[in-house]
């Protein structure tokens, strides 16, 4: 299909990104329960999560970051109007993740204490406003302390698998900025 992600196991071929965590959560039998439960009823809050995510947001965080920092790497001039339609999408987001997902007491979303597929791909979401930079990502947050935990636990979780990719990203961000 010529998309990115894709993957090719042995074989089998798989492109968008959800379907890829979900497919490699379930074929290999040493992933931890945690990343795709098998229990029906938690996998399909996770399911749920995953599935709201595409129509909220990711239009909203990578509508914002396309349209205010990124079109012209993609040939298309800078498109303020967007960009405030998409940062509206992402604020509501951002309250839904806050009131919805993250209303109990584990560090993570529907209140786990091990983060799953949907913790890593909302989060990884939310990390592309690194590139509009730290000032307004702290704004953007601050009205939401349990999402900037919830972000900081994920990345503390993700940090023995992934080193400090979080790390990289933010030094890529500000050079993409200067």
């Amino acid at each position: 299909m010529g998309l990115v992600p894709a993957i090719d196991d042995h074989g089998f071929y798989l492109f968008e990104s959800h379907a890829i965590l979900r497919y490699l959560s379930s074929a290999y039998p040493d992933v931890a329960d945690h990343w795709y439960p098998a229990d029906v009823k938690k996998r399909a809050q996770i399911d749920c999560i995953l599935d709201w995510h595409h129509t909220n947001l990711r239009p909203g965080s990578g509508g914002l970051t396309i349209n205010r920092v990124a079109a012209p790497l993609l040939g298309r001039p800078l498109d303020e109007k967007a960009a405030a339609e998409s940062e509206v999408l992402l604020k509501a987001s951002i309250k839904r993740i806050d009131t919805l997902w993250l209303n109990k007491e584990g560090s993570f979303l529907t209140g786990n204490e091990q983060p799953s597929i949907a913790d890593l791909s909302l989060a990884c979401e939310l990390m592309q406003v690194e590139f509009l930079g730290e000032e307004y990502k702290s704004e953007l947050l601050s009205p939401h302390p349990k999402v900037k935990h919830w972000l900081d636990a994920v990345e503390k979780a993700l940090a023995p698998h992934f080193g400090d990719v979080h790390q990289k990203l933010k030094a890529g961000a500000l050079a993409f900025r200067k």
